[in-house]
């Protein structure tokens, strides 16, 4: 019995040693990809604006700024976290930050305004367009529901053959747009992944040290019963006496 326990206890100790191994070659490689979003987002310089309270700015107030939160909170469903909103260091670099950053851009072009100027008469849908300018704002594009719920004005929301939406599409959702909402959004899930891999680390190192403890701790035990059997003198029993 006591042999047995020496076993399994030398078996979770070398299963613990395994998980501690894996746990660290996991925090090396996950500290490494930190590193490199760490210097892939000082290489971009893209910072966020506080006042001297702390508080988001955005164009100089803190109104646009809650307005932009307000937007990635509750339209975007994207749960934020303060902690990672730290105005001792503003360089976006957690993925709360590539994703406030993704707001702003995504909250102006939708708030925007595009010109759109018909240099003739357009008939589209049993309706004429007159030539001349017309001013068009993304907010007030889509269907009457999305718009009265604030969530017009996205790329889907245009008709792209539409006389006036068309050209505001391309003018609102440009590449530029499109692009650095693609390279945010890389920049998020790369920050949430890292996250996720501390994770996985520090639950294999401590999986790896509960088995070493309880391994050893078998071991330990084995040999103090052990020794106990040793020390402890065997009796005969006394013999049977016939009458």
């Amino acid at each position: 019995m006591t042999k047995r326990l020496q076993t399994v206890g030398i078996i979770l100790a070398l299963f613990g040693l395994g998980f501690l191994l894996a746990g660290g070659i996991a925090y090396v490689q996950v500290s490494n990809g930190a590193d490199s979003l760490q210097t892939f987002s000082e290489a971009q310089n893209v910072t966020l604006s506080y006042n001297e309270d702390g508080q988001l700015l955005d164009r100089g107030t803190t109104e646009g700024a809650e307005a932009i939160m307000d937007m990635l909170e509750n339209d975007w469903g994207y749960p934020v976290n303060e902690a990672h909103l730290d105005p001792g260091d503003p360089l976006v670099n957690t993925a709360t930050e590539y994703m406030y950053q993704m707001a702003v851009i995504g909250y102006h072009v939708i708030h925007g305004t595009q010109t759109v100027v018909l240099d003739e008469a357009v008939e589209y849908n049993g309706v004429t367009y007159e030539a001349g300018t017309y001013e068009i704002s993304p907010a007030d594009v889509g269907s009457d529901e999305r718009v009265a719920a604030g969530l017009g004005g996205y790329w889907t929301d245009f008709d792209r053959r539409h006389p006036v939406e068309g050209p505001a599409r391309s003018g609102a959702w440009s590449g530029t747009a499109h692009g650095l909402f693609g390279e945010l959004g890389v920049g998020t899930v790369t920050a949430s992944t890292l996250q996720l891999g501390y994770g996985m680390a520090g639950a294999f190192a401590g999986m790896g040290l509960l088995s070493l403890v309880a391994g050893l701790g078998l071991v330990w035990v084995a040999r103090a019963k052990k020794d106990v059997f040793e020390g402890t003198a065997v009796s005969t029993p006394p013999e049977k006496v016939s009458v």
